[in-house]
């Protein structure tokens, strides 16, 4: 099998879509379909079992991701360790970002490249769908997410950041007569759906009730901003956020209701108990040296 069709059955085993697969590799659905087919043809088995509206590893494909998934991120990492000694830096720093406001953190991106030049700091967006599975398998070294956190593998770092919410609604929607909305009002509508885990953590961003107890219905199930704020724009959804995504998220098919009555969200670092390391503990001395951001405008 060659690195590129081991690259498309990870990302398809991953994304379970294969539109989804074909967008983040930049290829067309054909060129999965084909390398998946192939894959199958050499193995003699299905890897995926698929129909009109699912897509799942067979046990087969299940034992080959497996696999393949350490071998695929050694290679990696050994190519990229070897790229960065030519360039003159000595470790990366990987960081998963959940929300969407990087430019936002720029003095602790510029304060750890200026402290420790020989460190590159590396960052990539995370699905909130799979952000702890992502921690835990090692593709990234910290997560940046909303708060509360609780689980016994994962050490929870300095607050970056808390924001007020705002929900997200179609252009056309009849919330849009309003200038602001609380949670009570919002709960009339339709919310996303996630499968993600731990449900708590979840819950802290999409309420199951609100504070006077009404359940807060859930519909379509989503992975990621993208798929939340695509489902808002069609008027399928409204879509609690943080306010910083009035600022990095502007579409003419999305307006954004202050919401009254939620405490600002917070985000801080975290990361793996076990995989703590110096560029780790750097990077959360220089979150404690400098503190939260203050509020934005």
């Amino acid at each position: 099998m060659e690195l590129r069709d081991i690259e498309i059955f990870l990302t398809l085993a991953e994304e379970l879509h294969f539109g989804r697969t074909a967008a983040r590799l930049h290829v067309s659905p054909a060129r999965i379909s084909q390398a998946i087919q192939k894959q199958e043809r050499q193995v003699g088995a299905l890897l995926f079992e698929r129909n009109s509206r699912t897509v799942r590893l067979s046990p087969v494909g299940q034992q080959l991701r497996d696999d393949l998934r350490p071998y695929y991120a050694g290679l990696q990492d050994s190519m990229e360790r070897a790229r960065l000694a030519a360039q003159g830096f000595t470790g990366t720093l990987r960081v998963g970002m959940l929300p969407a406001n990087a430019h936002d953190l720029r003095p602790y991106w510029d304060a750890f490249r200026e402290r420790h030049p020989r460190w590159k700091l590396r960052l990539q967006n995370s699905r909130f769908s799979d952000a702890f599975a992502t921690l835990r398998r090692g593709d990234i070294d910290v997560l940046i997410a909303w708060l509360p956190i609780d689980e016994p593998d994962l050490t929870v770092g300095p607050v970056l950041f808390a924001e007020p919410r705002v929900l997200a609604v179609s252009a056309g929607h009849e919330l849009t007569r309003r200038t602001s909305v609380s949670l009570e009002i919002a709960a009339d509508f339709q919310h996303p759906r996630s499968d993600t885990r731990p449900g708590y953590w979840y819950d802290a961003a999409i309420p199951r009730e609100t504070g006077r107890g009404r359940t807060i219905e859930r519909g379509p199930l989503v992975h990621d901003t993208e798929d939340a704020i695509t489902l808002a724009g069609m008027a399928e959804i409204v879509v609690l956020f943080p306010a910083h995504m009035t600022r990095y998220w502007i579409r003419p098919d999305i307006t954004y209701l202050p919401v009254t009555d939620m405490e600002p969200l917070p985000y801080a670092l975290v990361w793996r108990s076990d995989t703590e390391n110096e560029l780790v503990r750097a990077l959360a001395g220089i979150a404690r040296d400098l503190g939260p951001l203050p509020p934005q405008d």
